[in-house]
């Protein structure tokens, strides 16, 4: 037995902004048509929920929630409380995005293991509170009292779950828990079949039908009628996180040495000499970058691997977001959804 969900269109920003910044930012989203609207949860930044409720009430139509927050970082207890506040402002609806996190030990956070362990735990502390649930929770890692239970407004219905992975077993977790998993930091068509092998071991495990958990692909965003410059633009952004998310997928094969130096030249705060190692085929896995047309067949072409959700990510523009933003508001999204 398979399911098949519809393919979705979504947003996603950086904390790193003013209040009026995310307000005007919310405003602008909510004119077009997408399907969810998402913002970061990485260290140093700002968390998640802050931002997320500053853009609520100005966004009538998307769901909104973070992709995706560590449980080292937040404890469960405040995810589902967070989750719960948000819930009464969102308009179009919520999720939760949970992952492992990345460079918690660059920020002196101490990851909690075993992280299998640790995500199935967050989840089942996080859906017990937002259930109205008594009774306690004791797990290996995170312990609850009999008598907890949550003191706030709980959500009308179920809150659907992310997990943010490029991993086989957390895949195949989501497979038995989650209704997405979101591939941090990828445009890459060929990656899509992986991921779904390994989510549908754990559907397996669980009962579920195959294709219940969706693919979601989010990565740097560089939109401009200038697609050279958009381009260049994207690689100094995604030569950032590449040392990092590169050698997690097994069909690209870039050198070790190509990521020492990319790592080195950033650490400098060298982007020009890091973009400047950085190829069109290996821009084209890592980020979303030229003009609408670049952009449209990119995404078609994860679309047709199975992907369920496109995720476009920040900076959207070369100085502006505004403006790339409307090029996937007017042109990019209409162009998919039809």
């Amino acid at each position: 037995m398979t399911s098949q969900k519809p393919r979705e269109i979504s947003i996603a920003f950086q904390t790193d902004k003013t209040p009026a910044q995310y307000i005007a930012l919310a405003q602008l989203v909510n004119q077009y048509d997408f399907d969810a609207v998402t913002v970061y949860c990485d260290a140093p930044f700002q968390p998640s929920y802050g931002p997320l409720l500053l853009m609520a009430p100005h966004i009538t139509r998307a769901r909104l929630g973070p992709a995706a927050i560590s449980p080292s970082r937040i404890h469960p207890l405040d995810i589902a409380a967070e989750t719960a506040l948000l819930a009464q402002l969102a308009q179009g609806g919520v999720y939760i995005g949970i992952a492992r996190g990345a460079w918690l030990a660059e920020h002196g956070i101490t990851e909690l293991t075993p992280p299998l362990q640790a995500i199935r735990e967050a989840i089942e502390v996080v859906r017990y509170m937002l259930s109205g649930q008594s009774g306690g929770y004791q797990g290996q890692i995170y312990q609850i009292a009999e008598h907890v239970t949550a003191p706030y407004l709980l959500p009308s219905q179920k809150i659907p779950l992310l997990i943010g992975t490029w991993g086989g077993k957390m895949c195949a977790l989501a497979g038995e828990l989650a209704d997405e998993v979101k591939v941090g930091g990828s445009a890459n068509p060929g990656l899509v079949p992986i991921m779904q092998q390994y989510i549908t071991a754990g559907e397996q495990k669980a009962g579920r039908p195959v294709g219940s958990v969706g693919v979601v692909m989010g990565a740097v965003t560089v939109a401009d009628e200038d697609r050279e410059q958009a381009r260049y633009a994207a690689r100094r952004s995604v030569a950032l996180y590449l040392p990092v998310v590169a050698p997690l997928d097994p069909t690209v094969n870039i050198e070790p040495e190509l990521i020492d130096r990319l790592r080195h030249h950033v650490n400098r705060h060298e982007y020009d000499e890091a973009a400047g190692l950085i190829s069109d085929d290996v821009l084209d896995r890592f980020a979303f970058a030229g003009n609408a047309n670049d952009l449209i067949r990119q995404a078609e072409k994860l679309f047709e691997a199975g992907a369920h959700r496109i995720e476009f990510g920040t900076p959207h523009g070369l100085s502006k977001p505004e403006v790339g933003i409307r090029i996937l508001g007017e042109t990019v999204s209409p162009a998919l959804n039809s």
